[in-house]
């Protein structure tokens, strides 16, 4: 087997920090107008060309694709670099509509209350939600961006034992959807 184009690489390496997530190897050919076999090639050299350097990027395989991405060991920087600053409210705002994959500011307000405005406002402001206008509704569609899978390693998370399996996952109930009982259990 021959040697990747040095060209190739280069450009697949700008594809990757641009994207900023991991690809698929079919992605990755499109977005470089090539094929999928060169960049398979490629993308193995660069693996390895990663491997060997002592910088605080790498360029990983994982299940989603191939992702150029911060080595272990600088999370402690990455949180002093870029601290959030959100509080709690914020932060379970943050998680509902994480854990909906999606939801409507109407439905968010609805679950949350109405310091879910601001708290949206907030998230958008520091890059962790995207907000857009709601096709077939007045509301708007609220969704995560790469910034907070990045800054929250999902990727590194334990997959449900539904993403293992062929069927589709139900969403988790949300605590409201859950039966609320005494803390003490006298009659």
């Amino acid at each position: 087997m021959s040697t990747p184009d040095p060209a190739l690489m280069v450009k697949i390496e700008a594809i990757l920090y641009l994207k900023a997530r991991p690809l698929k190897l079919g992605e990755i050919a499109d977005y470089a107008h090539c094929d999928r076999d060169l960049v398979q090639s490629a993308l193995e050299q660069l693996v390895a060309d990663y491997g060997q350097r002592d910088g605080a990027l790498e360029v990983v395989e994982t299940s989603e694709g191939y992702g150029l991405q911060l080595r272990s060991g600088f999370e402690i920087l990455v949180q002093t670099l870029i601290p959030i600053d959100l509080g709690v409210g914020a932060l379970r705002t943050l998680a509902a509509i994480a854990l909906r994959k999606g939801i409507t500011q109407t439905e968010l307000v609805d679950l949350r209350g109405s310091g879910a405005y601001q708290q949206v406002q907030a998230l958008v402001e520091q890059g962790f939600v995207q907000k857009r206008r709601h096709k077939e509704t007045r509301s708007y569609w609220l969704q995560v961006t790469d910034k907070f899978h990045r800054y929250f390693q999902t990727e590194k998370l334990p997959k449900p034992l539904a993403a293992y399996s062929k069927a589709p996952a139900t969403p988790a109930p949300l605590e409201s959807e859950f039966e609320q009982l005494p803390l003490d259990n006298r009659p």
